[in-house]
């Protein structure tokens, strides 16, 4: 049974796909990291001149809502004219001091509300009289501070004594008689922690940090969820740029924490004398554009992979029809000498490095051009096919069966030295001769001379090739139908 024909791959095309696949995946990924940085500038840029300033503002004017109220209603106390005569006429009622600040505090749902007498030093509170404010109590500090201020209110932090010294933020206004003579202050009291929760409804509205700062750079009230150290001073990024934004009052900032790009706007709160912090981490703005790069990868690693395959299949269907075409021979399907010339060359490197021995059969259909004259070019035609395909069947996979040009052809035989070359030219010159051949109602007698060399390794393969031709010219003009050895 003979042998199904091959034909070798001359040209290597894996050079070529791996190129192929780098400049696929070279231009996707410059395509999706130009998109991704395009995208993360556009999105600074928006946060800076869109976002942060929109969310501080609409930020600003809930406070001026929810923070700015505990100010007018002090600013109502101090100008009430029940405390100015009720300081006048000798402070003589107290639960009727004490019923009116019990009022505002239930009124206005406030965490505390006082008075501070000036003339008596009385702290007074909607439970009544609290304790004598003292310039040697250090507790009482804020108070000798506010009566000695230029403006009319200051808002600050401190313990609360009436309340079991829950941290409360207290506006402290300044309360003065008829004819202008100051005569104490009073005001309300809000818990840290009521502050601190309606901070964190912001922070997770505006899905941003919020804090506010003081003009010393200290952060005087901020969301739970924040960690921070309290002096901004004291951030590596942030710390040198404090100053200047305590002296810009207002504008936006960059700085890094933790490797991550954090946006900065910055507002001014006149009526609290704070600086109000909103602060973006650009990373977290930016999943949403790093997922999508992601993405934009994964699909331009299928596409690329899909590409590649295609054209794998492409090539190996179209370059084995070219190679078929450049590498073998029309009529008989046997390699041609342009084939020869370029894998016998592999096989001569083959030999370099591990030398094993190579033959070679010149073989020549005897008196083919009397069939030829006799029977016609078609029946010469048949005849060659039918002796390429009963040489290839005589062969191993690992040889090679080129026609050589007209009736002749040449055999390569790897790994094979000359004593067993001569045993397969046999072989093949009997298998030959000994099957009449059945074309067109003619029987013809088919005889074949074959000539046979060995490479001796310092030789050419043409040179070797000539001598197994010296062989074959040998054997003809020794009658034909014969075996010769060079």
């Amino acid at each position: 049974m003979a042998r199904p024909l091959t034909h070798p791959t001359i040209f290597d095309r894996r050079q070529l796909l791996l190129m192929l696949w780098a400049l696929l995946s070279i231009g996707f990924v410059a395509v999706s990291m130009i998109g991704y940085f395009v995208s993360k500038q556009a999105i600074r840029e928006t946060i800076i001149a869109q976002d942060l300033p929109l969310t501080s503002s609409n930020i600003y004017s809930e406070i001026q809502r929810d923070l700015i109220r505990p100010i007018l209603i002090s600013m109502t106390m101090a100008h009430d004219t029940f405390v100015r005569d009720w300081v006048l006429r000798g402070e003589k009622s107290l639960p009727d001091m004490a019923r009116f600040l019990k009022e505002v505090k239930e009124r206005h749902g406030a965490f505390s509300s006082f008075f501070v007498s000036d003339k008596s030093g009385i702290y007074y509170t909607a439970e009544g009289a609290l304790k004598r404010v003292s310039s040697f109590e250090p507790r009482d500090a804020w108070y000798y501070r506010v009566r000695g201020l230029s403006e009319d209110y200051e808002i600050n932090v401190d313990p609360d004594l009436a309340n079991a010294d829950a941290l409360t933020i207290f506006i402290n206004y300044r309360v003065f008689d008829y004819s202008g003579n100051y005569i104490g202050a009073t005001g309300i009291g809000l818990t840290v922690d009521s502050v601190r929760r309606l901070i964190n409804e912001y922070q997770e509205r505006f899905k941003r940090k919020i804090y506010f700062v003081d003009l010393r750079g200290q952060i005087v009230e901020f969301g739970t969820n924040r960690k921070q150290a309290l002096d901004l001073h004291t951030i590596p990024s942030l710390g040198p740029q404090i100053d200047r934004i305590i002296s810009d009052r207002r504008g936006s900032y960059q700085f890094e924490v933790d490797g991550d790009n954090h946006i900065l706007h910055v507002n001014y709160l006149p009526e609290l004398k704070w600086l109000l912090f909103v602060e973006q981490n650009e990373a977290v703005a930016l999943s949403a554009v790093r997922q999508t790069l992601y993405t934009n990868l994964a699909i331009s690693l299928v596409v690329t992979l899909i590409v590649i395959l295609l054209i794998q299949f492409a090539f190996n269907r179209y370059q084995w029809q070219l190679e078929e075409m450049a590498s073998t021979d029309k009529l008989t399907s046997l390699l041609n000498r342009h084939a020869f010339t370029i894998l016998i060359e592999k096989l001569i490197a083959e030999y370099r490095r591990a030398p094993r021995p190579i033959s070679m059969l010149v073989v020549d259909i005897d008196h083919f051009k009397r069939i030829n004259d006799e029977h016609g070019h078609h029946v010469g035609d048949e005849v060659l096919k039918i002796v390429a395909r009963r040489l290839e069947s005589g062969l191993r996979e690992s040889d090679l069966a080129v026609r050589w040009g007209g009736e002749e052809f040449l055999l390569v035989l790897k790994a094979c030295d000359r004593n067993e070359a001569l045993r397969i030219a046999e072989n093949l010159r009997e298998s030959i001769g000994a099957l009449p051949l059945e074309l067109h109602e003619k029987t013809l007698n088919l005889t074949i001379s074959i000539g046979v060399s060995e490479f001796n390794g310092s030789e050419s393969p043409e040179q070797t090739v000539d001598r197994a031709d010296s062989a074959l010219y040998k054997a003809k003009n020794a009658g034909r139908n014969r075996v010769e050895s060079a």
